[in-house]
């Protein structure tokens, strides 16, 4: 055994002793075979199965798993869109990745958006198993070609603004952001300050035209503005983006 599988196996012990799992995949073969699978798996209760994003959001509520694995090319509401609702409106959930997509840009974008495990889907029963369980204890499992990858990027200098997996997220440890602003929608207002379109900042954040929408009127309500303009002026005023 590994130093790496002695570490992992440590940090699965505090887990819970069965770790309720949601899974989402809109390929129904896929979604019925990870079912039948992961039931299989000791200590590991599959407690749903969704077929996309929004139904993922709307099963968790309902059942409170403690993971949910979720899939990321998914119709309506992709598993990048899903994981961030899930960080900011049902935080104890944890996700894991498993998708076909190993592409830098939908393993970064996961990883900002909250997830703390990523598994290519060619993962074997007992890599899924220890990515479950030793997420569920509250650590991160990252497949080793993303880990490397991770790395290189981050050595090189690459713009990934990736936490690391128990960074406290954005507002924690500092003032919080005003109105009641989320993280994100921090984000999407320093955007927006820096003169992006909605289609411009939906593709650096990885996310739908329709979800950034969503953001903007959010802010919107909460700061009780009207237009883009005075969303700029906001941003610079309390100092949520800076020149040049």
């Amino acid at each position: 055994m590994t130093s790496a599988d002695r570490a992992a196996e440590a940090q699965a012990e505090s887990a819970p002793s069965h770790v309720r799992v949601l899974i989402a995949d809109d390929q129904k073969v896929v979604r019925e075979g990870l079912v039948s699978l992961i039931g299989l798996l000791p200590g590991i209760d599959v407690v749903g199965a969704a077929i996309d994003g929004d139904d993922a959001i709307r099963q968790a509520g309902e059942l409170r798993p403690d993971v949910v694995l979720m899939d990321l090319n998914m119709p309506r509401c992709n598993g990048v869109e899903a994981t961030e609702q899930l960080r900011e409106t049902q935080p104890d959930v944890k996700v894991v990745v498993l998708t076909t997509y190993s592409d830098d840009a939908w393993v970064f974008s996961a990883l900002q958006a909250g997830a703390r495990g990523f598994l290519t889907k060619d993962a074997g029963a007992d890599e899924i198993h220890r990515a479950i369980t030793v997420v569920a204890a509250g650590h991160a499992q990252l497949d080793p070609s993303v880990q490397r990858r991770l790395l290189d990027a981050l050595g090189n200098g690459q713009p990934f603004a990736v936490a690391a997996a128990d960074e406290p997220a954005a507002g924690e440890g500092g003032p919080p952001p005003p109105d009641d602003l989320t993280p994100r929608e921090v984000e999407v207002l320093g955007h927006i300050a820096a003169g992006l379109s909605n289609s411009e900042i939906a593709a650096a954040l990885f996310v739908s035209e329709a979800t950034v929408k969503t953001h903007i009127n959010h802010i919107f309500t909460k700061t009780g503005l009207r237009d883009r303009a005075q969303l700029v002026r906001y941003a610079f005023r309390e100092g949520l983006a800076s020149p040049g």
